[in-house]
């Protein structure tokens, strides 16, 4: 194999907030293209890890996480988040394995977390498994 057939990967270049950059001309934009050619391909995770610092700022609290564990739940049980977006299909085994994760995170933080953050996992634990139970008992009874 000769150096013409060696495999090049690809590059993701986020350009918002570079208007005055963008505007000086082509010679700017063909310079990180020389200096990845000289590194080599970034591989995908690199790409998708230095796009995600970019843009996702917010940091993961445990509520966020217990949400974010919940949310995937309530998907899981057919629930949308989008009215546009057809329904997803509904996976309960899924769901309860959720509902587990969750249920163990309950007993093995009980007495480490804040007010705020026992409500959020007490509350969000309560509705999934209404919600769960609503939808088991619907199922066995048709």
């Amino acid at each position: 194999m000769g150096e013409q057939e060696e495999e090049k990967g690809f590059v993701i270049r986020d350009r918002r907030g570079r208007g005055a950059e963008q505007s000086s001309g082509a010679s700017s934009s063909t310079a990180p293209l020389e200096s990845e050619e000289r590194t080599g391909p970034r591989t995908q995770a690199e790409s998708s890890t230095s796009q995600g610092e970019d843009t996702m700022k917010v940091p993961v609290t445990f509520s966020s996480f217990i949400f974010s564990l919940g949310t995937s739940a309530l998907m899981l049980m057919g629930e949308t988040i989008d009215p546009r977006q057809p329904a997803p299909p509904v996976n309960l085994p899924q769901a309860k394995e959720i509902i587990d994760i969750l249920s163990m995170l309950e007993e093995k933080t009980q007495g480490n977390l804040s007010t705020d953050e026992e409500s959020v996992l007490r509350d969000m634990l309560y509705t999934l498994r209404m919600k769960y139970v609503g939808m088991t008992s619907t199922k066995i009874s048709s």
